[in-house]
């Protein structure tokens, strides 16, 4: 439904557009505001804000119809007004468009030509309504959207390569908050999201630095993974800024009292990479797997607190790059042997 705001101290003029539109407003298609001059609109405005257009005569008493646009501006600039005018009256016409007025029409009013105006007025309004809201959208999208993805998804390679699937060389890093999970089942969900959103930033912050990208966020837990030139060195220099930034940070200032600390393991080699999901649900994530990734999760479950968990053939790679300790071997879910694996320390 459409509100229109009529401005005009002729009294006669609400009886006659209520009985020209009768139609539409019974159906729903117009509500109209009446006001009996500048002043009064204002007040109107400011009682109910989501008004589409504004029709209002010149000339009035308290308010004119020039001096009420002036108003509008500063209080509502994309507010669309058609001014009412006596015929001929060029000069206030040209005010009256020169302050912002969309279109006019002039007395005696035409009732046809008021609904044509009116309903281009409107169409105008809606447009720019829709416009802020694809607006509001995307830049909603670009806060959960790597730039990159968005770019990718207005280029013409996008339709044909949204399925594509392929094997790459990689690093997977898993981050576990530790012992967030007993916070969450004690506290407010209010504290317990602002909690964890705060911790994230401060990951998030440290893995962007080094080139990676946040995959997913696993309840408590962030999933990255680091592509290109050395892709290993880049995810332990993030992993290493993780955990000295959580420690830094003071204890929740809450009845938690709850200290970050965070455990974290590593893992490199090939992996697919691809959209994983359900197309009937239309919910694919393009992600990793395979046992790489799947190895590296078992790494963090292995860490404790403070600790950068990699495997033995990670370690050989940096070895000369990191300090590293060995820890021992540890069993694994689907490996037959026990696996080696190293911290490591800075």
């Amino acid at each position: 439904m459409s509100k229109i705001l009529v401005v005009d101290d002729e009294v006669d003029l609400e009886v006659l557009i209520k009985q020209k539109f009768r139609k539409q407003i019974r159906q729903n298609e117009y509500e109209f505001v009446f006001a009996i001059n500048g002043k009064d609109a204002l007040e109107k405005l400011v009682a109910i804000p989501d008004m589409d257009i504004v029709l209002s005569d010149i000339n009035m008493p308290e308010m004119d119809g020039l001096t009420l646009l002036t108003k509008l501006n500063e209080l509502n600039p994309l507010l669309k007004s058609v001014m009412v005018s006596a015929y001929g009256d060029m000069d206030n016409i040209r005010t009256a468009m020169n302050r912002g007025a969309f279109d006019f029409i002039t007395k005696p009013i035409d009732f046809q030509d008021l609904t044509i105006t009116m309903e281009k007025t409107l169409k105008h309004a809606r447009q720019i309504k829709e416009t802020l809201k694809a607006i509001k959208e995307n830049n909603i999208l670009k806060m959960y959207v790597d730039e990159n993805v968005l770019n990718f998804m207005g280029s013409q390679e996008y339709e044909s390569t949204i399925m594509a699937n392929e094997n790459i060389e990689a690093t997977v890093m898993f981050i576990d908050l530790c012992g967030f999970t007993a916070i969450s089942e004690n506290t407010t969900p209010d504290v317990v999201v602002t909690m964890l959103n705060t911790y994230f930033d401060v990951m998030v912050k440290e893995i962007l630095a080094q080139e990676g990208h946040v995959d997913k966020f696993i309840g408590d837990a962030i999933m990255a993974v680091f592509k290109g030139d050395y892709h290993l060195d880049r995810a332990i220099d993030a992993a290493l800024a993780v955990r000295d930034q959580i420690n830094a940070l003071p204890a929740a200032d809450d009845s938690t009292k709850f200290q970050p600390k965070v455990s974290i393991g590593i893992k490199s080699g090939e992996m697919i990479s691809g959209n994983i999901g359900s197309s009937g649900l239309k919910r694919l994530d393009y992600t990793v797997i395979g046992d790489n990734v799947n190895t590296a999760a078992r790494l963090q479950d292995a860490a404790g607190e403070n600790q950068i968990i990699i495997s033995e053939s990670g370690y050989e790679r940096v070895k000369e790059s990191f300090q590293c300790k060995k820890v021992g071997s540890i069993s694994m879910k689907n490996k037959a042997d026990p696996v080696t694996v190293y911290e490591v320390l800075e």
